[in-house]
This record gives structure tokens, sequence and C-alpha cells, in this order.
């Protein structure tokens, strides 16, 4: 098992990894939108929100030698289920033609008062 972790995805708010590689999988925490570079969380702009949410991600795929088109599943926290359509309109960004697997939930509360927090799943 090897620990993936990567300055170009903030570091983890708690005792866990950024992302875990057993064999051929990668398990990703779950990343909320926090710009690694100044710690800000992005809050109020929800497509701005998903979009470095999904960097964060990216970003520890790439530090284990994934890419997104090895992700076969997505799991999306959201605070606000309204903001579907929205967050759907930046995910079609990521996963245009490689559509994972993907359950989005609606949650009471998420760390440092997020929007969102997505984690994923890759096979390479």
């Amino acid at each position: 098992m090897e620990l993936i972790s990567t300055k170009k995805a903030p570091e983890a708010i708690g005792p866990y990894s950024q992302g875990i590689k057993r064999g051929h999988i990668i398990y990703t925490s779950g990343q909320l939108p926090i710009v690694p570079e100044t710690g800000e969380l992005l809050k109020g702009d929800i497509k701005g929100a998903t979009r470095q949410s999904l960097e964060n991600v990216k970003a520890i795929l790439e530090e284990a030698g994934a890419t997104l088109n090895d992700v076969v599943k997505v799991t999306v926290f959201v605070a606000d289920m309204n903001n579907f359509p929205l967050i759907n309109d930046v995910y079609a960004e990521y996963f245009s033609e490689h559509k994972p697997a993907r359950s989005l939930v609606e949650v009471s509360k998420l760390p440092k008062g997020g929007d969102i927090e997505i984690e994923a799943m890759a096979i390479i």
C-alpha cells in the first residue's frame, strides 16, 4: 500500500491521506474546494467550487500515476441539492466522453462549512 501526497492538492485536514494506492487501485479522500496554494476554501460559487474540488482530485490521481480517464467511481457530497444542474455543468467538462459511475448525495454539513466535496476511485 502506498500513501499518495502532493503539494498540488490541499493537505489533509485530519488524520488521513490525500490518497491511497494499492496495486492497481487508487482511492482519493474527499476533496473540498480548497485552493492548495493559498488554503482558501471557495464558497458561494458552486461552479468554481466544483472545478476546484475536481482539480484537487485530478492532482492526487496524477501523483499516483493515473488520470481522470482511469476513474471508475465518483462520489459527490453537496450541501444543497438545488446546485445539482450547476455541478453537472462543470462535471461534464471533466468527464465528457468517459463517464464513470457516480453518486451525488446531499448532506447536512461538510467539513469547514464547504459547499461540495468530491472523492474518486481509479483503476490503472
